[in-house]
C-alpha cells in the first residue's frame, strides 16, 4: 500500500518533468468543496515542501481534459470518493487501488477507463515491523528527483450535496528492493507511458494495466527514517531523518 508520501521538490522542477505551465500552479486553487487540510501544499511563492503526506489532505496532481489537450495542474483530496457515494468516510478506505482489479471494482472501474492522473512524489513512506515496533523507510531516488505515481481522480455530489474531487494511487507487487519492507508498493510510471496514461480517450484497459508495475529495482533505494513520521501532524525534515536501522 502507500499510506504517505513526501514532495519536497519546488513545482518549477516538477511542473518541468510533466510539462505544464508553473505559473499555472495557484497556491490558492483548492478542490471544488474543500478546505485546506493540515500539510495542505501550496505553490509558486508561498509553496512549501511536503515531508509527510496523509490520506484526506489535499495533493497535487497532473491531469489532461481533453485528447491532445494541454495538462494542467490539479488538486484533489487524497481517498477516492466515487460518484455515488452518500458518506465521506468511505474514502478513507479508498486510497488506494489495487491494479490488479482496478478494472472490475465498481469503485474504481469507471476512473480507470477515463479519469487518469499523475501524481507528482519524491518519495514514499512504509514500515516494517521490527522487535521494537514498526520502523519507517523511505523509498526514494538516490538524488531524491521527482517522480509520478499513477493516480485516478473521481467527482462526487452526493455525500456533501457539494461538488467534492477526490483520487487514489494505484498500487502493484514490489520488486526486490522494496520487497524487503512490504508486499505492496504504489505504481510509479516512466515518463514515456505518461502521455498514454493521461489521454482520456485511450480506453484499452488491458495495454493499460501493463503499465502498472514495478520499476526496476534500480530506480528506488531505502532509507531508514525518524519515527517523527509516524505523526501525520508531523511536518518537518525531521521527519526524514535518516537513522541506523536494519532492513
Amino acid at each position: 500500500m502507500c499510506g504517505r508520501f513526501t514532495l519536497r521538490t519546488p513545482p518549477a522542477a516538477w511542473c518541468q518533468l510533466f510539462l505544464i505551465d508553473p505559473d499555472a500552479v495557484d497556491p490558492d486553487d483548492e478542490p471544488a468543496a474543500s478546505s485546506p487540510e493540515p500539510n495542505a501544499t501550496a505553490s509558486s511563492d508561498s509553496w512549501k515542501p511536503r515531508y509527510n503526506i496523509a490520506p484526506t489532505q489535499i495533493i497535487d496532481a497532473v491531469v489532461q481534459d481533453e485528447a491532445g489537450g494541454p495538462r494542467r495542474h490539479a488538486r484533489y483530496r487524497w481517498g477516492l470518493l466515487p460518484p455515488w457515494a452518500k458518506d465521506l468516510s468511505m474514502a478513507a478506505r479508498m486510497i488506494n487501488a489495487r491494479s490488479e482489479t482496478v478494472d472490475e471494482k465498481p469503485s474504481f472501474k469507471k476512473a480507470f477507463a477515463q479519469r487518469r492522473c499523475l501524481i507528482p512524489a519524491d518519495g514514499y513512506i512504509e514500515w516494517k515491523k521490527q522487535t521494537d515496533g514498526k520502523q519507517p523507510f523511505l523509498a526514494h531516488r538516490h538524488d531524491d528527483a521527482v517522480f509520478a505515481f499513477a493516480g485516478l481522480y473521481e467527482r462526487n455530489r452526493q455525500a456533501t450535496g457539494d461538488l467534492i474531487e477526490s483520487c487514489t494511487i494505484l498500487t502493484t507487487r514490489p520488486n526486490a528492493v522494496t520487497g524487503r519492507i512490504h508486499d505492496r508498493m504504489p505504481v510509479v510510471l516512466m515518463p514515456e507511458d505518461y502521455a498514454r496514461w493521461l489521454d482520456p480517450n485511450f480506453r484499452d484497459t488491458d495495454v493499460l494495466k501493463e503499465l502498472l508495475v514495478a520499476p526496476e529495482e534500480s530506480f528506488l533505494e531505502l532509507t531508514a527514517v525518524s519515527r517523527r513520521v509516524n505523526n501525520a501532524r508531523n511536518n518537518d525534515a525531521a521527519c526524514l531523518e535518516p537513522v541506523d536501522a536494519a532492513i
